[in-house]
């Protein structure tokens, strides 16, 4: 019978039968032009500058590759889901992409929070994580996970970086502070910048102040409170938390610090972070994990060219060039597998090396180097602009 349960002809039926299979072979067909890669990331809530810098670089290197033929002969597509910056959100996300999408990866996912659910997903699924926006050691094991391979360098890293800066200024271990977000990702930062100081001969770290504050809000004050009754007024506080929150707590701490320097992370999100401190901002010190995005460098350059050319109207700034330049390793990790499946493409980044992106920092991967690279860019805040930093400046 019909839908309105009128009974059809065996030859009606014989050849509704045919229509339909000719429908899921093509839709089939389809599918099998288009490699699908995911993405879960906040792309709404107070994390949302973020997840769509990231997906916007991606995208925009994507859109390139598909103007000139796609990857042997097929497009890639991004199926960007939104997670809000919250673990219950991404962890179905994860699992939406990979059973339901049939993504040949997931990559560009934002945060340590989300990635403390998402990595024994992509390891139990079988399922290559790329490229995630976040320093944190769980997607840095020893030896590493197959099934995680990123793109930037860690908060270790950037922290370490951060202690020997401010230490070459002459500001004393002591005078350090820390601010951070409650979760793993503030703890990601504080351990490395704890590990940093007691590896260059300091101890004390318990007794250096600490200030917390709850993901995804712009409730300091606890925090603040907590520095400002330090029994040693700090001179450097390194900060490890998101955009809003770290402004908030800057414009509050300079009515009571003068003199104070502040340190980010990189995944801050330094344009956000600029437009939300305003006349503020003078003095703000990011660390970076890609070049400056106004470099001349030749990957750098492309970069702009291809967001002035996909990029939907967006403007350059570091979050959408890391996007970019993970996309880019993950297209040739794709180009050079023997074949474009989940395992393909971990055997082909694997198989990547000296690869040139144009940043002056060339990409190789083995199976026990799952990490592209391990520069950290410093920049300050002058006159509403980043300037790469000079740590001595600061003196």
């Amino acid at each position: 019978m019909d839908k309105y349960g009128a009974r059809m002809k065996p030859r009606q039926y014989i050849a509704r039968l045919l229509a339909a299979a000719a429908l899921a072979l093509a839709s089939s067909l389809v599918v099998a032009d288009t490699i699908k890669v995911g993405m879960s990331a906040a792309l709404t809530g107070p994390a949302s500058a973020l997840g769509n810098g990231v997906k916007t670089g991606i995208e925009s290197y994507f859109a390139r590759v598909n103007a000139a033929g796609g990857v042997q002969g097929r497009s890639i597509e991004l199926v960007a889901l939104d997670d809000g910056y919250e673990p219950d959100r991404a962890a179905p996300n994860m699992e939406t992409l990979i059973d339901n999408d049939n993504v040949v990866a997931v990559m560009g996912n934002v945060g340590t929070p989300t990635a403390i659910v998402t990595v024994p997903i992509a390891n139990a699924k079988k399922t290559l994580l790329f490229g995630a926006y976040t320093g944190a050691g769980v997607l840095r094991q020893t030896p590493p996970d197959r099934y995680v391979i990123n793109y930037r360098a860690s908060y270790a890293e950037e922290t370490a970086a951060m202690v020997d800066g401010l230490l070459s200024t002459g500001i004393k271990p002591e005078e350090i502070a820390f601010f951070t977000q409650n979760d793993g990702y503030g703890d990601a930062g504080f351990n490395g910048a704890v590990k940093a100081l007691k590896a260059r001969g300091f101890d004390a770290t318990d007794t250096l102040a600490h200030g917390r504050y709850a993901r995804n809000t712009t409730n300091i004050e606890g925090a603040l409170g907590a520095i400002l009754d330090a029994d040693i007024e700090p001179k450097a506080i390194i900060m490890v938390g998101a955009y809003a929150p770290c402004a908030e707590f800057i414009r509050q701490a300079k009515l009571d610090l003068e003199g104070v320097v502040f340190v980010n992370v990189s995944f801050v999100g330094s344009l956000p972070l600029l437009k939300a401190l305003g006349d503020q901002a003078d003095g703000v010190v990011v660390t970076q994990v890609v070049p400056h995005y106004e470099s001349d460098l030749a990957g750098v350059s492309q970069y702009r060219a291809d967001l002035a050319e996909f990029g939907q109207g967006a403007a350059p700034d570091f979050v959408s060039l890391e996007g970019y330049l993970a996309a880019r390793i993950l297209v040739e990790g794709l180009k050079n597998a023997t074949s474009v499946s989940r395992e393909g493409l971990i055997d082909g980044l694997e198989g990547l090396n000296n690869l040139d992106v144009g940043i002056d920092v060339p990409v190789s991967f083995a199976a026990d180097q799952h990490q592209a690279s391990h520069e950290v860019w410093p920049t300050v805040i002058r006159n509403g602009h980043y300037e790469a930093l000079n740590w001595s400046d600061l003196r």
